[in-house]
């Protein structure tokens, strides 16, 4: 008689909850409907960002003189302030603010009496172009009698930057792809585990041959393989319909997806000790909520964390999502390499140690 395989074992539960994955309405919808949605919303709106202009200061630049203090004043201008010199630039580069302002005043009796230098990139031409407008109505109103003679005032530079275009895509996609990994890593794992112990699957198994960590390794195997699938249709879809930057193609496209499965396997975790809290079915849903809306909004999913109260920004930057998000934005758009990402991936794996230190201690197989 041929001894009992525990490989053979994990096949055949693999299968079986892929089955059962695949014939659940909701892990569809939540796992890949909903952030495709999403996807295709943002994806039409394009690069909308409203009728206003975000500028900086030039780093380095005098910032005490008078035209400044002017420009202030003008509602459409909207100042990025608080950053440093590469903060700045990256800003500049992602499509962040339109363009750095350096105004040189002259000296006395020298005309123009202001040198004005913009500095922008390719895709900001029509808001570069607008504050041009607004520039010289400055002028004129400072300066009423140069109305037929703008340029002896000041003297516009402008800089235009060739770089590749942020799209909105290239911020939404990978907040989406994190809330689909959260959502099917909380919530599936805890509908799952919570029912096949309910069920008594679990007390059954025990009956078996088959050892206690086949089964949950079985279980989180499968819901990997159907969550990179859907990475896979999510990345692709917007790829190819909506042009999301992939810098170095087919390595960016594997990088993203090594990124995704740790950020699953931690996630997962949260449905363990769910699953095991949860006094019945109905339990869940609130549960899991408390877990999964507040990354859902504070974790740069939808914004930039820099939009929030500076208050609020430290509690956003400990949400395991936070570092799921920027890792794939840096991989996507930036050619970051998975070292070069490494900070996030420890503070991911970190937040697995402790998940999974505190789902061993509570975990119920019966």
């Amino acid at each position: 008689m041929s001894s009992y395989s525990n490989a053979r074992a994990m096949r055949a539960l693999i299968k079986a909850s892929l089955q059962a994955i695949f014939k659940s309405p909701s892990a569809i919808v939540f796992s890949i409907a909903f952030p495709l949605i999403f996807i295709l919303v943002f994806g039409f709106l394009g690069n909308g960002r409203g009728y206003s202009i975000k500028v900086a200061a030039e780093p380095g630049s005098d910032t005490s003189n008078m035209l400044y203090a002017i420009m202030h004043q003008v509602p459409v201008i909207k100042w990025d302030t608080g950053k440093d010199s590469a903060g700045i630039m990256k800003d500049l580069a992602e499509g962040d603010i339109a363009a750095t302002i350096n105004i040189q005043p002259q000296p006395e009796g020298v005309i123009p009496r202001y040198k004005i230098m913009l500095n922008s990139t390719s895709g900001q031409e029509d808001k570069v172009r607008q504050l041009q407008s607004i520039l010289k109505d400055i002028m004129q109103r400072m300066d009423p009698e140069l109305q037929e003679r703008i340029d002896k005032l000041a003297d516009i530079d402008v800089h235009i930057e060739q770089v590749r275009d942020y799209k909105m895509i290239d911020f939404i996609l990978p907040g989406q792809l994190g809330f689909s990994l959260l959502a099917s890593g909380v919530f599936g794992t805890a509908f799952v585990f919570f029912n096949m112990r309910q069920t008594l699957v679990l007390k059954r198994f025990f009956a078996t041959p088959v050892r206690r960590e086949v089964i949950v390794v079985s279980e989180g195997i499968a819901r990997m393989i159907f969550q990179m699938m859907g990475a896979i249709i999510i990345i692709s879809l917007g790829h190819y319909a909506f042009d999301y930057t992939l810098i170095n193609g087919w390595v960016t496209f594997l990088e993203m997806l090594f990124v995704c499965g740790i950020a699953m396997m931690v996630f997962m975790g949260f449905g363990f000790i769910i699953s095991s809290v949860a006094k019945n079915e109905s339990a869940i849903p609130p549960l899991s909520n408390i877990i999964t809306l507040p990354q859902f909004l504070l974790a740069g999913t939808f914004f930039p964390i820099d939009n929030f109260p500076k208050w609020l920004q430290p509690l956003c930057r400990l949400l395991p999502l936070s570092y799921l998000n920027d890792a794939l934005r840096k991989i996507a758009f930036e050619g970051a390499g998975i070292w070069d990402v490494h900070t996030d991936l420890l503070i991911l794996i970190v937040w697995g140690i402790v998940i999974y230190a505190v789902a061993s201690r509570i975990f119920k197989w019966e």
